[in-house]
């Protein structure tokens, strides 16, 4: 189940990823062009993932209803859950693109930074009511034990937007025109409507609901409802997280946030590599809860915390082998690659941290423990980040201030889940 789901995962920040490494090639306004994509694309990803959590909860619900088997009592929630997460999808892209402006000064962004992540950002917001439903149907997929179908969507898509961010940024002489920056939000946006059409066809034809609201509100629509808000409330303490980081980050110069922006979103993407492991525990961890049987709950812990950290000592590998390589697939400005250079090592050891604080944060969503999950993350939030980026801030150490505030939250949240898995389930 794990390796489908990590396929699937990836795409969401392959798609910022991949917007970067092309709008690097521009060939006017480097620096600021990827300065801007970053804090873009990082706010997008902010509000998918803080959105997105609806995915984990109706996973979490339909693989209980798997394991108890009475799955048949789901056939209306699934639709009611589409209308729900479209309305506040539809919510979110009108209001932050109304005030895309403001929202980007909030960052410390101005000058041409502002102008391009404003750009960026108007278009490809329009992807995200595409983006959340895709989500949604992921965590429908998952909670049915079946990662495959989103492995199939997600590949489609990485290519099929590999292929129009070249092609749209670039254009061909004389057919396409070279769109730039707006080129590449329009191939992010064209690529999150189409696998939202892959998916509600895998839907239809897979699985065993049906396209019904039905007359009434279904009773788990309101558990549903109780932990996305919850969830909500976890991703946006996570988030206000990143968003201090880019904030500080624009404040030491453009090309420190540069630099930050390419190291964040290389963050993103090994953490959904991990997800993928954390997904297939959140769907068993559900389908175990559901059947009561505990002593195999206890061992899927320490089983996916072994698999995790196998997992992230390749990919520290992997990243120190190419450290003065992966910084130029992105930009070739001296300055911004020096400040890349100085800071990446810190992501790199704090990896085996990561693996394990996102794995447990997986298996808590499919028990549905999103109480505890909001308090772990508003306690790493205002009791462990924001004091050490205050801090490290007033001693002036910049970008290594940043990254070593994130790994003291990091910590924060892999001790507290530990320690509450330990406590009871051991």
């Amino acid at each position: 189940m794990a390796i489908p789901a990590l396929l699937a995962g990836v795409v969401e920040p392959v798609i910022s990823l991949t917007d970067l490494v092309i709008v690097g090639r521009i060939p006017f306004d480097k620096t600021e062009i990827i300065a801007a994509v970053g804090i873009a694309a990082s706010l997008i990803s902010a509000i998918t993932w803080i959105l997105a959590q609806t995915s984990s909860a109706i996973s979490s619900i339909v693989s209980r209803y798997l394991g108890s088997k009475r799955l048949h009592e789901l056939d209306s929630l699934v639709v009611q859950t589409f209308i729900f997460s479209l309305m506040m999808s539809s919510v979110v892209v009108i209001a932050t693109r109304y005030f895309s402006v403001e929202i980007f000064k909030l960052y410390n962004a101005n000058g041409k930074i502002l102008n391009y992540a404003v750009d960026y950002f108007r278009i490809r917001i329009w992807g995200f009511p595409f983006s959340l439903i895709t989500f949604t149907l992921y965590g429908v997929f998952r909670g049915l034990q079946n990662t495959i179908w989103s492995m199939y969507i997600g590949l489609i898509g990485g290519f099929l937007h590999i292929f129009l961010d070249i092609l749209l940024v670039f254009g061909i002489p004389g057919i396409i025109p070279a769109m730039n920056i707006e080129g590449a939000a329009y191939a992010s946006l064209i690529t999150q409507v189409l696998m939202c059409m892959v998916a509600i066809y895998f839907f239809i034809k897979k699985t065993p609901f049906k396209l019904n609201p039905g007359k009434s509100i279904n009773p788990e629509l309101y558990n549903l409802m109780s932990l996305s808000i919850n969830l909500f409330l976890r991703a946006a303490a996570l988030n206000f997280s990143f968003y201090l980081a880019n904030r500080y980050a624009t404040g030491y110069g453009k090309e420190q946030i540069a630099a930050h922006a390419i190291i964040a979103n290389i963050f993103l993407l090994i953490a959904f590599v991990i997800d993928g492991y954390g997904n297939a525990g959140n769907a068993i961890s559900g389908k175990l809860l559901g059947s009561k049987d505990f002593k195999k709950l206890w061992l899927l812990g320490i089983d996916l915390s072994k698999i995790v950290l196998v997992v992230a000592l390749v990919i520290m590998v992997f990243c120190g082998a190419g450290y003065f390589y992966i910084g130029k697939i992105f930009t070739s400005d001296v300055h911004v690659l020096k400040f890349f250079y100085q800071t990446f090592w810190i992501l790199i050891l704090m990896l085996p941290i990561n693996a394990l604080a996102f794995s447990f944060d997986a298996i808590y969503k499919g028990l549905g423990e999103a109480i505890f999950l909001r308090n772990l993350l508003i306690g790493s939030t205002f009791l462990a980040f924001i004091p050490s980026l205050w801090l490290f801030d007033h001693l002036n150490m910049e970008l290594y201030g940043i990254w070593a505030a994130f790994t003291i939250f990091m910590l924060y949240r892999c001790i507290g889940s530990i320690w509450k898995f330990k406590a009871k389930y051991q």
